[in-house]
């Protein structure tokens, strides 16, 4: 991989894809040289992609559980129709709905590897990936050091538990203990919709199978340059993780952020929203704040690698992809 120099790295700019080389002065990737061999026989070519960016002392690499399409009638605040014209307009539009991303993020300061969300692990769309992905980084799961997990819905707990086994089994779990409560009680779960119900029998799996999970109170650092920030409304422990250091910081919002809908209107919801009101209110404060400071965000379900900023534009706020490729 090409070694930038350290001004590449003056906004939290990466350090290059991975998997890539500098040819004739264009980016060859892996997976082009893969197509261009298997153009012959039309072999379908299967790519599990993966990218780095620099935080200082950290190198966090985004990689990817898979996608899966969410039907245009998922988004409570705007109706079926509105969703997928707007997603129309952005070209993000599918048949079956507007596609989301599982993108997890892996944090590295050469000591510790900290994973932040396990993905769906195919209880849900085209997901499964991630094992893989770490795979083809060269990891073990037993290599993972610590695991924050942002709140407990299948798509974000799903690898910690498939097949019934602790997956993870040399890492520390760090979950919020409000989600940890609400996902783990009896009463909640028989009076909750049948969609959810994945969530809470994965919820039951991560307690039992992971004796080293940390039910964790509010924002704290989970190690020097690794904090957690408070968003609860999505879940009620619904949190992000800050990576910061050298004077660069990259914030993981999970669920904060949604495709087409978000951060233009505080007032569409995902179907799987917890507290609603909650969620409103933490997004009509999150959002002009990130656009003020021009923070550098990451996003469960964004395009992958999911990196980008919320810019305020004449008065309304939008999704800038961070330009973080290929930067000097």
């Amino acid at each position: 991989m090409p070694q930038l120099s350290r001004r590449a790295f003056a906004s939290a700019l990466p350090l290059g894809l991975v998997g890539g080389s500098l040819l004739s002065g264009g980016l060859v990737s892996a997976s082009s040289v893969q197509a261009a061999t298997q153009a012959v026989d039309k072999t379908p070519v299967a790519i599990t992609p993966f990218a780095q960016i620099r935080i200082g002392r950290f190198t966090v690499t985004a990689l990817t559980d898979g996608y899966a399409d969410m039907p245009y009638d998922y988004f409570p605040g705007r109706s079926a129709p509105e969703v997928e014209k707007a997603a129309s307009a952005q070209f993000t539009a599918r048949p079956s709905g507007v596609r989301f991303l599982f993108n997890q993020y892996l944090v590295e300061d050469g000591e510790r590897r900290i994973l932040i969300d396990a993905g769906a692990a195919g209880s849900i769309g085209q997901t499964g990936k991630l094992p893989q992905a770490l795979a083809n980084y060269g990891l073990r799961p037993d290599q993972i050091d610590a695991i924050i997990v942002t709140h407990m819905h299948q798509d974000h707990m799903g690898g910690l538990v498939l097949a019934g086994k602790n997956n993870y089994p040399d890492a520390e779990l760090f979950i919020d203990r409000r989600d940890v409560t609400h996902w783990t009680d009896p009463a909640k779960k028989n009076g909750a919709p049948d969609f959810l119900q994945p969530s809470f029998n994965m919820a039951e799996e991560v307690v039992r199978l992971y004796p080293k999970l940390q039910a964790i109170d509010g924002e704290r650092e989970i190690t020097p340059g690794v904090s957690i920030v408070d968003l609860t409304g999505h879940t009620p422990g619904h949190i992000g993780v800050r990576i910061e250091d050298g004077g660069r910081s990259l914030i993981m919002v999970s669920d904060m952020i949604f495709p087409v809908v978000h951060p233009a209107a505080t007032d569409v919801f995902f179907l799987f929203e917890q507290d609603r009101v909650a969620a409103k209110a933490m997004r009509d404060r999150f959002f002009p704040l990130a656009a003020s400071e021009g923070a550098l965000i990451a996003a469960t379900h964004m395009p992958f690698p999911g990196l980008g900023r919320v810019v305020a534009d004449r008065g309304e706020m939008r999704w800038e992809v961070a330009d973080w490729a290929l930067q000097e």
